[in-house]
């Protein structure tokens, strides 16, 4: 069935599939190349999960040689279409390389969107003096509207019952 619309170009099977390949799940014997093989396809068909799987094992070596751009070029990739935890990573690359202004910036948009974690990293960033109480404030503004923005009662609810996955915020 996953096979038959891989052949039909579902990017979402190809990213399944891949996730079973990288993994060795499924009955599938581990198979980085044909993964690495089927994110790509997923990816340049507009799949932004994909450029961020790519991103993550192309910038660690993760199974494959280490590619520090052209891990970067898939988070650019994903973090052009609003995936948070892409622009988080590239945020994490900035500063670490020393652009803290441009680290803030990404995690300023992540932030805004709910990341807690790109919160924190500001956070981070003003208790060493590396972010203006202005900017610290901006960004805690924006997480707040979201966290808000994002509140239902059936997201309560499962919260209530521990159904809620923190990795999500």
């Amino acid at each position: 069935m996953t096979q038959k619309r891989v052949d039909k170009g579902d990017a979402a099977a190809m990213q399944f599939l891949g996730d079973n390949y990288y993994h060795g799940m499924l009955g599938l014997a581990k198979d980085v190349p044909r993964a690495i093989d089927l994110w790509t396809e997923a990816a340049d068909l507009g799949s932004i999960v994909t450029h961020y799987q790519l991103g993550v094992v192309y910038y660690n070596g993760l199974g494959v040689e280490e590619d520090e751009s052209r891990g970067i070029h898939h988070w650019q990739q994903a973090a052009m279409e609003g995936h948070v935890q892409s622009r988080n990573n590239l945020g994490a690359f900035a500063f670490v390389i020393g652009k803290h202004e441009l680290a803030l910036q990404h995690w300023t948009v992540c932030a805004k969107m709910g990341y807690e974690l790109s919160l924190n990293a500001i956070k981070g960033m003003f208790t060493r003096g590396q972010a203006t109480k202005a900017q610290y404030a901006e960004a805690l503004m924006g997480y707040q509207n979201a966290v808000e923005e994002m509140k239902s009662p059936q997201r309560e609810e499962a919260k209530r019952l521990g159904v809620y996955a923190k990795s999500i915020k």
